[in-house]
């Protein structure tokens, strides 16, 4: 047997011992074939001997690319070292939205405190979320537009455009908070970013004159962009799959050349909802949809967003069943579900509404009608 260092070769059977473990090779065919035994005196664990640093970058890259909080939590729950080195701020900064969406029935003072841990860690998209909480759920709207606000500065498109949609309402205060000009400004940031539901906001604001001078033209580029981008999104996120005639099937009115020229786009299939606006709805329906007296809920099952004050959010004109904290939520609502059943008020069964074209139905303010 000859030493070589922490090495010694047996001969014969061709038998290797490298720190103390101990490798055997066998004749098949000509190869060799290495077989691991273990010594009993230095059985090391190759997971304790990975240096801190790389399990970090382990960790970060499962904390921006984990499909649920379930995800990260059950490797957090494993052992000592990757709970303590999991919540490492470095670790909670890259925190993705989809690690953080914490389901409304699982809501608790724990789950409170893990969010506040990734605000204080830098965390973007945990400052979105626990603000919009915050700001709607526990009406906290002081903390809760502070942290909507600190993610905004970072150019988060949907905090910006929650911004601008609690700027076009005045929420949390009266009607005379509203600030117009600031919800066009906030929603024009967010659409540069690439947020549809910012673009068609924005298309609307022109098109009406809301907040901006009036510029038709303006607001149907703003319009064309929107759709053309939401069918983008769609058809990018499976590669490769091919896009059904039915989501282009338009039938022609001489005032429209197709979906992507509508108000409301291409009949798509329904886009993924947000974490923070899944929260909000899944929140007030386990609370029966009630988020306080003579208040309701945006009528688009994908916002959430409840009224801060009675009378807050429009209505549809031809009605008078829904309400909307935007155009944007309306233009959704359309789409999937009020265009087949919107009716003029006192109409009886099936009668026609007065909507033939397809276009969305103006909103009305009941404040603003009062007065």
């Amino acid at each position: 047997m000859a030493m070589m260092g922490n090495t010694s070769v047996v001969g014969g059977d061709m038998a290797v011992k490298i720190n103390g473990n101990e490798f055997s090779g066998e004749e098949k065919g000509g190869g060799k074939r290495l077989k691991v035994s273990p010594g009993k005196d230095d059985v090391g664990d190759l997971f304790d001997a990975l240096p801190d640093d790389i399990v970090i970058c382990i960790l970060c890259k499962l904390s921006s690319t984990a499909g649920c909080p379930l995800d990260f939590i059950n490797v957090l729950i494993t052992c000592k070292r990757l709970n303590s080195l999991g919540l490492q701020p470095v670790v909670l900064l890259k925190a993705s939205h989809k690690m953080l969406a914490i389901k409304a029935k699982n809501w608790s003072e724990s789950a409170h405190r893990f969010l506040v841990r990734c605000v204080g860690s830098g965390s973007v998209e945990a400052c979105f979320f626990l603000g919009m909480i915050m700001f709607y759920c526990f009406q906290n709207r002081r903390d809760g537009v502070a942290l909507i606000a600190r993610a905004a500065i970072t150019s988060h498109a949907p905090a910006l455009y929650s911004l601008a949609v609690i700027q076009f309402n005045g929420s949390g205060g009266s009607k005379n908070h509203k600030d117009l000009r600031a919800g066009v400004a906030l929603c024009s940031r967010a659409a540069f970013l690439g947020h549809v539901d910012a673009m068609r906001e924005l298309g609307h604001c022109f098109q009406d004159g809301y907040g901006v001078n009036r510029n038709v033209m303006e607001g149907r580029r703003f319009l064309l962009q929107a759709n053309a981008r939401e069918l983008a999104l769609v058809i990018t996120a499976t590669p490769g799959a091919v896009v059904p005639r039915a989501w282009l099937r338009w039938s022609p009115h001489p005032h429209l050349q197709g979906p992507l020229m509508s108000d409301f786009g291409c009949n798509i299939p329904t886009a993924e909802t947000h974490p923070a606006n899944q929260f909000l709805y899944d929140w007030f329906s386990s609370r029966g949809s009630d988020p306080g007296p003579g208040l309701l809920l945006c009528s688009h099952s994908g916002c959430g967003r409840p009224e801060t004050r009675m009378n807050e959010f429009r209505r549809c004109s031809v009605c008078g069943t829904v309400n909307y904290c935007s155009r944007a939520c309306q233009a959704l609502d359309w789409k999937y579900r009020h265009k087949a059943v919107c009716r003029p008020q006192g109409a009886i069964g099936n009668g026609v509404a007065v909507n033939r074209y397809g276009d969305l139905n103006p909103l009305i303010n009941l404040n603003e009608a009062i007065v």
